[in-house]
């Protein structure tokens, strides 16, 4: 029977990878691999010469549901990996898991390694409950705009991934918007390097700046953010209809006034239903 098994390898120790999944690996009949020679260094390691073809984030959405036909055509068993840690979690893998299972071909997890639960393993924090960001925005204004939105969300602790060039600058803007956030900070987890930052996120930012090899190895960061007070409420914090009616005030009109709301982002249904509710007040006024 066509199977698909979704395979954890290694973030970086290649002794993580367990004995299930080497033996998964061995008796698939195909590996679909984000990097195919990425994966064939890791199957030489272990003797394992199973054929794999790619299944990158570039490639996975075309090519996710000729494979899983060829499963069911072939009756094949194929091994889904990608070049370190879980597939599909922040990494690609997505596509082909939700055709197989739209195809009814059963889909099992070979769990194993996952940067994101071995950073919240060794930050020391309360991790009870937390939200997984992956990939922050690389733009100044739209990382405020996450950052904050995460802090919004009420989750008090939150994991995201980021590049050796760019954790200083994350680090400062979380530093600057949220002072009292505690930040661990990982690096090269499970290698020989491993390294963990663990401090307010000024004094993580200091100790970044300082090591002259910040900019080696790919980061995992935890944000606990217990202690950071709340968002003040702001002037965007108004219901959809004062902002609305403010612009109109200052002598824009209602479809003007709703450009400028949408072009800020103010989702389409509630600006939508602050027209309507505007209009109504304005009709109730007129019969007054």
């Amino acid at each position: 029977m066509a199977t698909l098994y979704v395979v954890a390898t290694p973030i970086g120790n290649l002794s993580d990878l367990s004995p299930r999944a080497v033996e998964v690996l061995q008796q698939a009949d195909l590996i679909a691999a984000e990097d195919t020679r990425v994966t064939r260094a890791l199957c030489n390691h272990f003797g394992i010469d199973t054929p794999c073809v790619s299944n990158h984030r570039h490639n996975e959405d075309a090519r996710a549901v000729p494979l899983v036909t060829r499963m069911l055509e072939e009756n094949l068993t194929v091994a889904l990996v990608t070049d370190a840690g879980t597939p599909a979690i922040s990494d690609p893998g997505s596509f082909l898991v939700h055709e197989a299972a739209e195809a009814g071909i059963p889909v099992m997890a070979v769990p194993g390694c996952n940067a994101m639960a071995a950073a919240l393993s060794v930050s020391g924090f309360d991790t009870r409950e937390f939200a997984f960001y992956g990939f922050l925005p690389r733009k100044n204004r739209e990382l405020h705009d996450k950052l904050a939105e995460i802090l919004q969300s009420g989750v008090p602790v939150a994991v995201v991934h980021e590049s050796p060039h760019r954790v200083v600058d994350l680090v400062e803007t979380i530093a600057d918007m949220m002072p009292e956030c505690y930040v661990s900070a990982s690096c090269d987890l499970t290698k020989l390097y491993e390294k963990t930052i663990r401090g307010r996120a000024g004094d993580v930012l200091d100790e970044l700046k300082a090591n002259p090899k910040t900019e080696k190895g790919e980061y995992c960061l935890v944000l606990d953010m217990h202690e950071v007070p709340g968002p003040k409420k702001t002037e965007t914090e108004l219901s959809p209809e004062l902002q609305l009616l403010a612009l109109m005030l200052e002598g824009k009109s209602m479809e003007v006034a709703a450009g400028i709301l949408g072009d800020e982002g103010m989702k389409r249904n509630a600006l939508y239903k602050a027209q309507l509710n505007v209009k109504k007040l304005l009709s109730q006024e007129n019969e007054d």
